[in-house]
C-alpha cells in the first residue's frame, strides 16, 4: 500500500489527486460537502440536452442505490459521471468519512457521482479512533453503522438527567464503550 498526501493547499487538491490516482480516499465531512458544492454548481449549469441527460442520470442513479440496485449504471457512468470521477484520478473505489456528521443527501449524491461506496464511522481519540463503520453496500444513510469487532457498547442509564435506555422513540443514555482499544485514562488523570 502507497500513502499520498496533498500538498497543504485545498485549492490544488484537484491537482494532487490527479497525480495520486488513490483508490481510497478518506476525508472529512467539510472536505466532502466542498466537492458536492463544485460538482451541483457544474451540475446546474448544464442546460439544454447536457442539462436533461445530467438530470436523468442522478434519477436514474440516486432511484437504483436507494432500492439497493448498487452504485453503477453503465451508460450514465461512461457519459456523466466520467468526467466527475476523474476529478480524484479515477481510481476511487472506497471513500471514508467521519470526525463530524455529514447529510445523507450529500453521502448519496457522492456515491452515485464517484460510482463508489462512502462508509461513514464513528469513533473518539478515547477509543482509539473507529468504533463503528457502516458496511460498504449499504444503501441506507444518515447512521454510523454497527460496532467494530474491537468495541462493546452498552447504553447506560442516566436516570438524574432523566435519559433512560427505555425512553420512546429514541432511547437515550449515556454510551460506554469497553475493550482493548479503549484508553484506560488520561495523563495524570485515570
Amino acid at each position: 500500500m502507497r500513502c499520498g498526501f496533498f500538498a497543504g493547499d485545498v485549492t490544488k487538491l484537484v491537482d494532487d489527486c490527479a497525480i495520486l490516482k488513490p483508490t481510497m480516499f478518506p476525508s472529512v465531512p467539510r472536505l466532502y460537502n466542498r466537492i458536492y458544492g463544485k460538482i451541483q454548481d457544474k451540475f446546474k449549469a448544464a442546460t439544454g440536452c447536457k442539462g436533461k441527460l445530467v438530470t436523468s442520470a442522478q434519477a436514474s442513479k440516486l432511484s437504483k442505490l436507494k432500492t439497493g440496485g448498487g452504485l453503477t449504471h453503465c451508460f450514465y457512468d461512461s457519459v456523466v459521471f466520467s468526467k466527475v470521477k476523474a476529478m480524484l484520478g479515477g481510481q476511487v473505489r472506497l471513500m471514508v468519512t467521519g470526525s463530524a456528521p455529514i447529510s445523507g443527501e450529500v453521502l448519496d449524491f457522492l456515491k452515485i457521482c464517484f460510482c463508489c461506496d462512502i462508509v461513514e464511522g464513528y469513533g473518539m481519540t478515547e477509543t482509539s479512533g473507529g468504533s463503528f463503520v457502516t458496511f460498504p453496500g449499504d444503501p441506507q444513510t444518515g447512521i454510523v453503522g454497527g460496532p467494530l469487532q474491537n468495541v462493546k457498547i452498552r447504553l447506560r442509564d442516566i436516570p438524574e438527567m432523566g435519559y433512560l435506555s427505555t425512553d420512546k422513540p429514541y432511547p437515550r443514555g449515556e454510551v460506554c464503550f469497553w475493550g482493548p482499544s479503549i484508553m484506560n485514562g488520561y495523563f495524570k488523570n485515570e
